[in-house]
């Protein structure tokens, strides 16, 4: 029976990532594809709906060399930014935490209700107060605007917190007596065992960023500063849609993410699964 339903269970598993994974290949096959070819094949089950007849690079060289389109600086603005972001979320949301899990002061049980009531407010109901915010700071069109909003974030310090409080006191009130101060606690002890659910953090706020559509196109007027995610969608106009170049553009924009997932993804699931430190 157990086998069994270790069978089902990878067989499961296997049609799941056989689905999910479908699209992704019909993208790298379409950005190889000239346009004309593009949907030829779309709804035919043979070969060719993945593996392209006349394969070629053009798309993604003019995706990279465009003049009009300079989209690898756009790439260069989005890791700039994300990375910032990424940096200050780790930085910020860390030391938020930890103050929830293992400081006491007065309201602490109230604050920290409050901050997750907003875990369940949408983001498209403050994107106006905070245009409005940037505006009155001077911040729009600047990358400002980009980074300093997305500083905190909630989930970050659930997800921290509940980490952080499975630490034992004993190492803490042990690092306190042998006259280690609480920011040389923090750095030296509590840090390095949250590898795991740092990491996790750090790859949701960087994929988030890198992904970011809606915010970028609201603050952002100047194009040397747009992200990639708005410069994919300039492929599409009212004149029509260049499905070769967006699709080659998409590819590009996939790399970093797969390269970090692939390098960090044992963490990443560490940072899931963990719920305490164990010794």
């Amino acid at each position: 029976m157990n086998r069994f339903a270790s069978i089902a269970k990878y067989t499961v598993m296997t049609v799941l990532a056989v689905i999910s994974i479908i699209p992704i290949l019909w993208m790298i096959s379409g950005s190889l594809r000239p346009y004309e070819e593009l949907f030829k094949y779309s709804s035919s089950l043979n070969i060719h709906l993945f593996v392209p007849v006349q394969p070629t690079l053009a798309n993604f060289k003019e995706v990279i060399f465009s003049e009009g389109n300079p989209f690898l600086r756009y790439i260069a603005n989005t890791l700039f930014v994300a990375g910032i972001v990424t940096l200050l979320v780790l930085l910020v949301n860390s030391m938020s935490a930890f103050a929830f899990a293992k400081l006491r002061f007065r309201g602490k049980a109230v604050v920290f209700a409050l901050f997750m009531s907003a875990m369940i407010i949408p983001g498209e109901v403050t994107l106006v107060p905070n245009y409005l915010l940037m505006n009155y700071f001077g911040w729009l069109n600047s990358y400002k605007a980009l980074v300093i909003p997305s500083m905190l974030s909630v989930f970050g310090i659930f997800l921290l917190r509940q980490f952080f409080a499975e630490i034992p006191d004993e190492i803490l009130e042990a690092a306190k007596i042998d006259g280690a101060s609480m920011p040389r606690t923090f750095s030296s002890i509590v840090l390095p065992a949250a590898v795991p659910p740092m990491i996790t953090l750090a790859l949701m706020t960087f994929l988030g960023n890198w992904d970011s559509y809606l915010w970028p196109l609201i603050v952002i007027n100047d194009e040397k500063k747009q992200m990639i995610q708005v410069a994919i969608a300039t492929f599409s106009s009212v004149e029509g849609t260049d499905w070769s170049k967006i699709l080659a553009a998409s590819t590009i924009s996939t790399v970093p993410i797969l390269i970090l997932f692939l390098f960090l993804q044992r963490y990443y699931i560490q940072g899931i699964t963990m719920s305490g430190v164990k010794g």
